[in-house]
């Protein structure tokens, strides 16, 4: 069951993903929602906390990490979250709950990222008709996104976009197919979105 648990949090936990080289060419897939750098994205002042016990919902909260950089826990009562990455509270809160709960198995998830807010927010530039910055939402896809830049201009090589995303060793880029998305429906380069990344359309050359 601590497996199932583990495996769970993490696909759900929301990262804040680092920068540092380019990478040459475009890929043809990221990895799936957001797994990469689980580990480490640090929570902050702001940040909202989901902490949910196995088969205890009434254990279950979900609070904003206050200036002190606390959250309160049933039964465990304040916990460090502050400057920790979600594993580290989550094994806290387990380890201090097996005094009052059998076996406990507690997933710590990040729903909403105030903390790094620009840092971790989605954008949409070149050839769409409102370039937008976006808070970043589990689930989000490249659809999404695009929509809420209002589409693509007449001008848009469509299926030429690109998809950049930021990893603690260099920068990635994934082709995105955007004309067949939308009008098509082949949602094969529809891919979910994570904090930071940044999704370009390019114009058509005459």
């Amino acid at each position: 069951m601590k497996r199932v648990f583990t495996g769970l949090s993490a696909l759900l936990l929301t990262v804040f993903l680092a920068s540092c080289a380019t990478s040459s060419g475009s890929e043809s897939a990221p990895p799936t929602t957001s797994t990469l750098a689980t580990d480490a994205y640090h929570i902050g002042v702001d940040d909202i906390v989901q902490v949910s016990v196995w088969r205890n919902p009434e254990l279950g909260i979900t609070v904003p990490v206050r200036p002190d950089g606390m959250i309160s826990v049933p039964l465990v009562g304040d916990v460090a979250a502050g400057g920790r990455t979600p594993a580290e509270v989550s094994k806290d809160i387990q380890e201090r709950l097996a005094t009052y709960v059998r076996d406990p198995q507690v997933a710590v998830i990040l729903t909403d990222l105030r903390s790094h807010e620009y840092l971790s927010r989605v954008r949409v530039t070149g050839a769409v008709r409102q370039p937008v910055s976006l808070p970043f939402r589990p689930g989000m896809t490249v659809l999404d996104a695009v929509l809420a830049a209002g589409g693509v201009t007449e001008f848009a090589a469509a299926d030429r976009s690109d998809l950049h995303r930021k990893t603690p060793e260099e920068t990635r880029t994934y082709a995105v197919r955007l004309d067949r998305i939308l009008n098509r429906g082949d949602l094969s380069t529809n891919y979910t979105v994570s904090p930071g990344d940044v999704i370009t359309v390019p114009e058509r050359t005459f």
